[in-house]
């Protein structure tokens, strides 16, 4: 396996950790759940682990994508510039909650203002994750790309202006 397979094993892990960790956590304040409370406070514990690696293997992953076709070195950019601040707050997300898990073991309640921090915060880090993912799925696939993120590559312009002629053609 190189870079590119590590990257896209491990990219998902954050995304998917910190939108369940926020469910859950919605769910436990449902429930007046203390228990489902600190499940989902070790949640975030374990997507902010599972953020550092994913973000490491970029770099590795960049090295192969830079040599294949239509993969513009702006695009791959744009998304590690949003995968860092994904990273960090993931990170600030996983320290407020292992605090919780600290506070929690002393006294048996969870203070209100931490899990509101921890709320705030898991919000805040799956906007940006999902964010982050989606930049880097814009690298290979074009279908997602919106007009504003769309990056031609040198030449590309007569390149796609061939495909729509004999895409024409065939029709």
């Amino acid at each position: 396996m190189n870079g590119a397979h590590w990257h896209l094993l491990l990219n998902h892990l954050p995304i998917l950790g910190s939108a369940f960790g926020t469910l859950l956590l919605l769910f436990a304040w449902g429930r007046k759940s203390d228990e489902i409370k600190r499940v989902s406070l070790g949640v975030f514990v374990l997507t902010a682990i599972c953020a550092i690696p994913a973000y490491l293997t970029g770099e590795p992953a960049e090295e192969v994508a830079n040599r294949l076709p239509g993969v513009t070195h702006a695009l791959i950019e744009h998304h590690e510039d949003a995968a860092l601040v994904a990273l960090s707050a993931a990170i600030a997300t996983g320290i407020v909650a292992l605090a919780g898990l600290f506070l929690s073991r002393k006294t048996r309640q969870l203070p209100i203002w931490l899990m509101l921090a921890t709320l705030f915060l898991a919000l805040a880090t799956s906007g940006l994750m999902v964010r982050a993912g989606n930049l880097g799925g814009e690298i290979r696939h074009t279908e997602i790309r919106s007009g504003s993120n769309a990056v031609v590559p040198a030449g590309g312009e007569e390149q796609e202006k061939k495909k729509g002629e004999e895409r024409e053609h065939r029709d």
